[in-house]
């Protein structure tokens, strides 16, 4: 396996959030609309990072397993998830071979936070919702998130102040780079007990918009697809919205 990009930064990842028990609520009800329509029982997070959604899908009721491809990050999602009392298997799998590793089906797999643009090429992408759908149940759903959508890819913004409270501040200082893009991110302390201040990079090689993931859906046979551009079941508008959600039926 390659060097773990997150090794240095997992635990200071959850810093994106004031607190990792706290959820917004137009995702919950977005979730709970899901897991209601679709008679979801069991859900696999394929890329589950530090278990925050882990957490929040285990709040309304399903049963949750946990994968990832960074050891760093699992490590810290287990340390979260002990804190709050939840038990969840915590796979080291890629994305791409979930198949090859779990002998049962999910009623839902998710594969948040913009985590399918780790995909250095369009043909890996295709090879991962291969590998979602074959641990899907017939008429189970793919739930794919992005926070770079048509019109953020458009207008291209420099700098984003993603975390901005009396004790600390995350600014985004985002690079453009072809068909990816380099996010900067400066962590600056304004707790007296922590005064050093601290910055690392996430990189995605290549960027995948509405028409890339619809191609890719398209490809690996998901029968139908929806594209919302937020939680509040909104559709995707290329030219007016700020995320991408795609949602797949086997």
């Amino acid at each position: 396996m390659d060097a773990d990009p997150y090794e240095r930064f997992a635990e200071r990842y959850d810093w994106f959030y004031e607190s990792y028990a706290e959820h917004d609520p137009r995702k919950v009800e977005f979730f709970r609309d899901l897991l209601t329509q679709y008679q979801i029982q069991s859900v696999l997070d394929c890329a589950c990072g530090t278990g925050r959604d882990l957490h929040l899908l285990h709040s309304l009721g399903a049963e949750v397993f946990g994968s990832d491809r960074s050891v760093a990050m699992l490590a810290q999602a287990e340390r979260n998830l002990a804190t709050h009392h939840i038990d969840v298997p915590l796979d080291c799998v890629d994305y791409r071979e979930l198949h090859l590793h779990y002998a049962r089906e999910f009623d839902a797999v998710v594969c948040l936070s913009s985590s399918i643009c780790e995909m250095p090429e369009h043909s890996d992408v295709i090879q991962a919702f291969a590998s979602m759908r074959n641990v899907l149940r017939d008429g189970g759903i793919l739930v794919v998130s992005s926070g770079i959508s048509d019109m953020t890819w458009r207008q291209k913004p420099r700098f984003i102040p993603e975390v901005w409270n009396e004790s600390f501040r995350r600014l985004f200082l985002v690079d453009y780079i072809d068909e990816g893009v380099r996010f900067n991110v400066i962590d600056v302390h304004r707790n007296p007990d922590r005064k050093r201040n601290e910055s690392w990079t996430i990189t995605y090689n290549r960027v995948y918009l509405r028409g890339d993931m619809e191609r890719a859906l398209t490809a690996t046979r998901f029968r139908k697809c929806t594209f919302y551009g937020d939680y509040l079941f909104e559709p995707y508008d290329s030219a007016t919205s700020g995320m991408l959600i795609a949602v797949a039926e086997k």
